[in-house]
């Protein structure tokens, strides 16, 4: 079978090679700041860096070896078991979040602080859309002691989904804790891995303590991490997307190394979030050249071979509107055409601070969309017909062909959401706006989530388990 599929290429294997040259230039000679003394002590034993205080600067050969050493697919599991998808080899996979501290009704887009009750609904909605394979922390917990916000919010993550957690904390110091809260609820972690931790480093080239320790505490447990880093293109990397591109992917190339130091073999994914900053509003937005550094990322890691999560474009827009929308497109259309790796934080806007209902219900249609063109198409002598073509002749109808009466129910897309009128069924059903539409059925998705079986015992250990934290 001919499949025609759309192939999407921002680099020459040249530029690759200069992009790659210019990173190990950094590392060689201007170097990261690393602010543990373990990690430092480990790294010198390699005999492969400088260290100058706190800044270590790295050899091309242990840079290398780190690539080599890193496992080039992670094998991703539900809660229950079961395999769902290869990052490293596989298509782009789609999540949502992340840490939002409001969250904006679908019924007229107001804003509360978000709620327990909150990362229960987004959590279902989430996991009854088939495109979102994974569910990152979608908010801070704000009606609980601010203390205890990162485990009643991922508690509620936990029991109210079966799919992958990408896990992120507002404070570091509860990252351990929370490993064993999910240790108490699961069991061990490592074995068919569910729980994939997110990083970051601190731009520009800073390897800070409590990045490195939870690092550590996540290779100790057999977990596959996420380590990605978020650019201010003006201000914490170059404002050239050259600069800022070599940069950042030196950054990643450092806590790849590290975490091969640590452990050989460790569980990597990389990837960079190149956002701009700007300086008339004092915020980060996601500027059209962030894409080509979304690609040009994506295809730095498969020329190491690597897994790669990479950026959702979320943040953008009011909530679930044209700005949102052409952000969104634009991103997942492109990234889809790449080889593949995890976008794992839709859903969220107004510059992170909100997530929408409706933006994870309109995103999840651009997703379907971004998808089917990304898979192409058939050619051959199959799907060409020339029997029908010669039978029907010029002039003639294809509606009752058999290639017609086969494919026409599932063999063109069908929108979910927003049903295909003709003007005459438009005004009919009273002229009604898009966003109307979506706001209804995001509201009636919302009101028909199950609770999941287990929910009540689930949330019952892990409430005890917090209770213990107090005392």
């Amino acid at each position: 079978m001919n499949n025609v599929r759309p192939h999407l290429s921002l680099l020459t294997s040249e530029q690759i090679q200069q992009v790659h040259h210019y990173s190990l230039q950094i590392l060689s000679e201007t170097g990261v700041r690393v602010d543990s003394d373990a990690v430092i002590e480990l790294l010198r034993k390699t005999g492969q860096v400088q260290i100058e205080g706190r800044n270590v600067k790295f050899s091309a050969e242990i840079v290398t070896r780190a690539i080599e050493s890193a496992p080039p697919v992670l094998q991703i599991y539900d809660r229950r078991g079961q395999p769902l998808f290869r990052l490293g080899d596989d298509r782009l996979r789609f999540g949502v979040g992340v840490t939002a501290l409001y969250y904006q009704e679908p019924a007229a887009d107001n804003l509360e602080p978000f709620t327990r009750e909150h990362m229960r609904i987004l959590t279902r909605l989430a996991s009854s859309l088939k495109h979102y394979d994974v569910i990152s922390t979608l908010g801070i917990v704000r009606d609980v002691p601010e203390a205890l916000g990162d485990f009643y919010g991922n508690l509620e993550m936990f029991a109210n989904t079966s799919r992958p957690l990408v896990l992120l904390t507002s404070d570091e110091d509860n990252f351990i804790p929370l490993l064993g809260m999910f240790e108490n609820l699961h069991g061990e972690l490592g074995a068919k891995p569910f729980i994939l931790p997110y990083f970051n480093p601190v731009s520009p080239l800073v390897m800070d303590s409590g990045t490195l320790l939870k690092m550590q505490a996540s290779i100790d447990r057999g977990l596959p991490f996420i380590f990605s880093n978020y650019s201010m293109i003006g201000a914490t990397t170059p404002f050239t997307p050259a600069g800022s591109l070599a940069l950042l992917l030196a950054e990643l190339l450092a806590g790849l190394t590290i975490s091969q130091v640590m452990k050989p073999g460790s569980m990597i994914t990389l990837g960079m979030l190149p956002a701009y900053f700007d300086m008339k509003s004092m915020s980060n937005f996601y500027d059209p050249q962030s894409v080509l550094l979304n690609i040009a990322c994506a295809e730095m890691m498969a020329h190491y071979n690597l897994p790669h999560t990479g950026a959702s474009f979320s943040g953008t827009g009011w909530g679930m509107d044209l700005i949102a929308s052409d952000s969104y497109w634009m991103n997942t259309l492109t990234f889809a055409m790449t080889k593949g790796g995890l976008a794992p934080f839709i859903g969220d806007s107004l510059t992170s601070k909100t997530i929408s209902p409706c933006t994870i219900v309109h995103a999840h249609e651009i997703i379907e969309q971004a998808l089917r063109v990304a898979d192409g198409f058939q050619l051959d002598d199959a799907q060409v017909v020339l029997a029908e073509i010669a039978k029907v002749g010029p002039g003639g109808s294809f509606l009752s062909t058999p290639s017609t009466l086969k494919n026409y129910k599932t063999g063109y897309y069908n929108s979910p959401i927003y049903p295909r009128w003709t003007m005459e069924k438009w005004q009919a059903q009273g002229q009604p706006d898009a966003r109307q539409v979506l706001r209804e059925k995001t509201q009636a998705l919302i009101q028909s989530l199950p609770s999941p079986d287990d929910y009540a015992e689930l949330i019952a250990k892990g409430e005890e388990y917090i209770r213990a934290l107090k005392t």
